[in-house]
């Protein structure tokens, strides 16, 4: 296999050993809460939007050390072992209780901080000025598939269903962990890429994956262990002030806003319509496959085909900003203000319009592609920036996303639909703004490299 091929592999392999893990994850994040509403214990007293806060609270936090445990055991292992944890988190919801509930988000945010930085990394080495935008889009396309997937699932299982039953919930949860743990073991399939023909005489490559044997990694001294691990954490802190991640910053936020919507809260909003008829639980899984469509459409359309980088990424962007109004509008008119927080036995209220499944689906392939329009173009422009720093930028991308994601499912906890809408509207013009002002920077220190070919 050319070395391009085995790069392009790589890439496949990654996306789908995410595909698999985020099949799982993404569809508990989406059902979790009202399976929550559901339970029949009375000794469970938890919410799924505070275990999600908690996950990305600890996200954040852990995203700064991150780097340091990738350059320590390389990313191949980081990401299985991380990939271990979210498939304990899994696995809790078949036998719940409160404290695993609660320990078991504070393990999946710490394990997440180190998936997706090593994710970045595998991603920045894979890829080159002329593969990045392809190979951002191949991942997201293969990433967000996840979503038709788990929620098909969803839909078949509980269609008709009023209440989530002890067996129900067992059946599902017990699928979507053996589903993780298929993906965590794919990522052993990965191999280490060719060292690039045009590397500079002398220069070191960015390390990718370790392929010392253990005999050879048990001579490593602890200081230079430690040694890899601080200047991984020195790094990320130095990136975190520079012009281009400060620029960017308020684009990654509004990515863990809406990240919070659609995953979380949108799916409850669904859900809890009551006007939508005895289907609405079921709904919830309908609602996930649209804006996985969405996704799907948007990282092919951005990321496979490539078609728009003569135009720069901003027009992505916007057009990604304006479906996102398009849907928030359709969403104020069609659902109802205290859907968020409605019981399980969801809300008679209705809101602007005589609620439409419709108009709801819509919405979801609306937020899924416009999400996409996002994603793609930040994980590109981030790729490129810092391609020479790949783990520790890709760890601050989701510091920012993730601490942003955290405070969201706080509020979502009490704030109306109405409210959690506005808040969305204004940090996504505010962050597309200073997208157009990274972009344009990126522009003016790229004169000398083929730009257009990014």
């Amino acid at each position: 296999m050319s070395p391009e091929g085995k790069k392009l592999m790589n890439i496949v392999i990654l996306g789908v050993g995410f595909m698999f893990i985020f099949t799982a994850f993404q569809t508990c994040g989406n059902i979790e809460q009202t399976v929550i509403k559901s339970f029949n214990s009375t000794s469970f007293h938890a919410s799924g939007y505070t275990s999600m806060s908690i996950i990305y609270g600890v996200f954040s936090a852990s995203n700064l050390l991150a780097p340091s445990m990738v350059a320590v055991i390389g990313p191949q292992l980081a990401m299985f072992f991380s990939g271990l944890l979210y498939s304990g988190y899994i696995a809790m919801f078949v036998y719940p209780y409160t404290w695993s509930f609660y320990t078991a988000s504070v393990l999946v945010g710490i394990g997440a901080a180190v998936l997706w930085t090593a994710q970045g990394n595998v991603l920045a080495i894979n890829s080159g000025e002329q593969t990045i935008g392809r190979n951002s889009g191949l991942f997201w396309a293969l990433l967000q598939s996840s979503l038709l997937f788990g929620n098909l699932y969803i839909f078949l299982a509980w269609h008709g269903h009023e209440h989530i039953s002890d067996k129900d919930r067992q059946t599902v949860f017990i699928s979507l962990t053996v589903i993780s743990l298929v993906g965590c073991f794919l990522f052993f399939l990965i191999r280490k890429p060719d060292p690039d023909a045009d590397a500079a005489p002398g220069e070191p490559p960015e390390v990718l994956l370790q392929t010392e044997s253990s005999e050879d990694t048990l001579r490593w001294s602890c200081s230079v262990l430690c040694s890899q691990a601080l200047d991984a954490f020195v790094q990320a802190c130095k990136l975190l002030a520079t012009k281009e991640m400060l620029l960017l910053s308020l684009s990654i936020a509004y990515t863990g806003l809406e990240l919070t919507f659609y995953s979380g809260v949108y799916g409850t909003c669904v859900g809890a319509m009551t006007r939508f008829g005895q289907d609405a639980k079921s709904l919830i899984g309908i609602s996930g496959i649209c804006i996985g469509l969405g996704e799907i459409l948007g990282g092919g359309v951005f990321g496979l085909l490539d078609k728009c980088n003569r135009f720069g990424r901003s027009p992505v962007v916007l057009l990604g900003l304006v479906t996102h109004y398009v849907a928030f509008y359709l969403i104020f008119l069609n659902i109802a203000n205290d859907a968020p927080l409605a019981p399980e036995s969801g809300t008679d209220l209705r809101a602007f319009l005589e609620p439409s499944v419709g108009v709801a689906l819509l919405c979801s392939f609306l937020l899924g592609f416009g999400d996409s329009c996002f994603n793609t173009q930040l994980l590109s422009i981030v790729g490129f920036t810092f391609r020479d720093n790949s783990a520790p930028a890709f760890a601050i991308f989701k510091f920012i996303q993730s601490i942003l994601a955290a405070l969201a499912f706080f509020y979502s906890n009490f704030l109306l639909l109405h409210w959690q809408l506005l808040i969305l509207v204004v940090v996504g013009f505010l962050g597309t703004l200073t997208f157009f002002s990274a972009e344009r920077h990126a522009r003016s220190t790229c004169r000398d490299s083929d730009y257009d070919s990014i």
